[in-house]
């Protein structure tokens, strides 16, 4: 008898289409709604990706998973709600919660306590709270959408399961210790963040679009010229790239495609019912990673008269002597021709920040002035990458050529240059534990006129469960304030860092729970609600109000 293993997970959703993934314990053939999908098989794992079609436009469809003509999904004696598909409905109000970094830990002593109190405390998984509430509360409060910006798994920290897999499996004593190595062991880690059932009930029943970020991979992944030269001598480094970028395709990419551009992959075409399909997947990780190079992992999602852009911000980055990019050039080209268009609101996400607090973008700016060699001398240059790589400066901040094109593109799509002006343009992202919402102020025109522009914002929400120490909270709220950002704009300017050319007030924040971050859509209207896990009534978790401000 075959199992379902983990999913199903409700993916790409349209107005009529469906994707709907799972993982089984054996070849099968997959139905849900009347549609069927073979599974393909890469190193005894198996896979579908069931595309549903014919489906009415604003509409909710309860579904059943067969495995080879048997109900596997909903699991025997559950009292959860049924699962269902929900299809995008243009007229109506429009929820989507996004954030970032969960580490998958048990929610039992020492896990679930505060940081403070135990080295292993991660308290509560915010997704896990928000699925009890959804599963006791009113349907039509529900979340149409579900971003997860980053970091769905990590490869060096928590999973005690996966952990003590690869104990057994190989060892711990070498490099790179108890950190992922390959396809297998990343299977262990998206088992054991996806495997329970509150979790696999929530994934049912919402529209869950992902992107990954360094844990995925490796902590400072691409963040300089210098650390991919460091990793690419390392014995394991090719063995775990050639299975992250396997994983991420199965369990994490292709959901995000629609069935049209489903049918136009070429390797997915390839892949479908194939029972050998590691040697078509590993083969084309490996020339992915053989050439240096990113593939296009970006995607756009159309909710109405919403518009979402979904950036790589890891995979694509340009290391090259003497440039730095964030993306490559072919995905910026791809990235500028989904901004135009008339939508009522243009949300980017990018799972690390185009908008740190001002002195921690300030601080960015000026260390990469200083590790290219371009102020100061050589010495402080090595000096300078070492406290890039200890303190993390790898957000777009530190790629200031990206920064600027991104800052000039958003200003274009507020004013009404490519296409009609939108009611509000957001940048969602995570990464960096903590939350806040800011606000940009650009130059006036010549004539002093800002009328007709929409408002640009920066939504930040992380994490949905890793939160920070006290210290380290500490030191991002000195971030926030002023005296550390006079600062680091004196050191930025004698660095010779350009200005940023706008400047942005901080709404709301830092805040540092685990939470979840939603925005709000009616027609032109939008707002942005924080959620934070706090203790319930006897003894159970809930969600409960951080902030919540109209956007426009």
């Amino acid at each position: 008898m075959t199992d379902l293993l983990l999913g199903p997970i409700l993916r790409h959703v349209s107005d009529t289409e469906a994707t709907v993934w799972v993982e089984t314990s054996g070849a099968c053939e997959v139905e849900v709604l009347g549609h069927r999908e073979p599974t393909f098989r890469v190193e005894g794992h198996h896979y579908a990706l069931v595309c549903v079609g014919g489906l009415e436009p604003a509409s909710r469809n309860e579904y059943e998973v067969r495995l080879d003509g048997e109900v596997r999904w909903p699991e025997p004696g559950s009292d959860l709600p049924p699962s269902a598909i929900r299809t995008v409905d243009a007229d109506r109000k429009l929820d989507v919660y996004f954030g970032s970094c969960r580490v998958a830990v048990p929610h039992e002593p020492p896990f679930d306590q505060p940081k403070d109190v135990s080295e292993e405390g991660h308290e509560y998984d915010a997704l896990w709270v928000l699925a009890l509430q959804m599963s006791e509360g009113d349907r039509d409060e529900w979340p149409d959408q579900l971003f997860l910006l980053g970091d769905q798994v990590y490869v060096d920290e928590g999973s005690p399961q996966t952990r003590k897999k690869i104990r057994e499996r190989r060892g711990t004593d070498t490099p790179p210790f108890d950190e992922v190595t390959d396809f297998e062991e990343y299977t262990w880690l998206y088992c054991e963040s996806w495997e329970d059932p509150l979790i696999r009930w929530l994934f049912s029943n919402v529209s869950v679009s992902m992107l990954w970020d360094d844990h995925d991979m490796s902590d400072d992944w691409n963040i300089s010229r210098g650390w991919l030269l460091e990793m690419q001598q390392k014995s394991w480094w090719h063995r775990r790239v050639v299975g992250c970028i396997s994983s991420y395709w199965i369990y994490q990419h292709i959901g995000n495609l629609s069935p049209r551009e489903l049918a136009e992959s070429e390797l997915y075409q390839r892949m479908r019912g194939n029972q050998t399909g590691e040697e078509e997947l590993f083969a084309w990780a490996h020339r992915i990673q053989a050439m240096g190079e990113g593939t296009r992992w970006t995607f756009c999602r159309d909710f109405g008269r919403t518009r979402a852009i979904f950036i790589d911000a890891r995979a694509a980055r340009v290391l090259e002597e003497g440039r730095r990019s964030m993306v490559d050039d072919e995905e910026w080209e791809w990235i500028v021709e989904k901004t135009e268009g008339d939508f009522d609101h243009l949300i980017v996400c990018t799972t690390i920040p185009w908008l740190l607090s001002p002195a921690f973008d300030r601080l960015e700016a000026w260390n990469e002035r200083m590790v290219e060699g371009n102020a100061w001398g050589g010495p402080l240059a090595w000096a300078s990458e070492k406290l890039r790589r200890e303190v993390d400066f790898d957000h777009w901040a530190a790629f200031g050529e990206s920064w600027a094109k991104l800052r000039d593109l958003l200003h274009e799509v507020a004013c009404g240059k490519r296409g009609r002006a939108p009611a509000s343009v957001v940048v969602l992202s995570g990464d960096v534990h903590h939350a806040y919402l800011a606000e940009v102020g650009f130059p006036k025109a010549a004539n002093g006129a800002a009328a007709g522009r929409a408002p640009v914002y920066q939504a930040v929400c992380s994490p949905y469960r890793n939160p920070l120490d006290e210290n380290e909270r500490r030191v991002v709220r000195w971030g926030f304030g002023r005296p550390l950002t006079a600062l680091a704009t004196l050191l930025a300017r004698a660095a010779g860092a350009p200005d940023p050319g706008i400047r942005w007030r901080t709404l709301e924040g830092p805040y540092f729970d685990n939470q979840v971050a939603s925005l709000h859509i009616d027609r032109r209207a939008i707002s942005m609600r924080l959620d934070k896990t706090v203790p319930g009534e006897d003894g159970d978790k809930a969600l409960e109000e951080t902030f919540s401000r109209r956007l426009a």
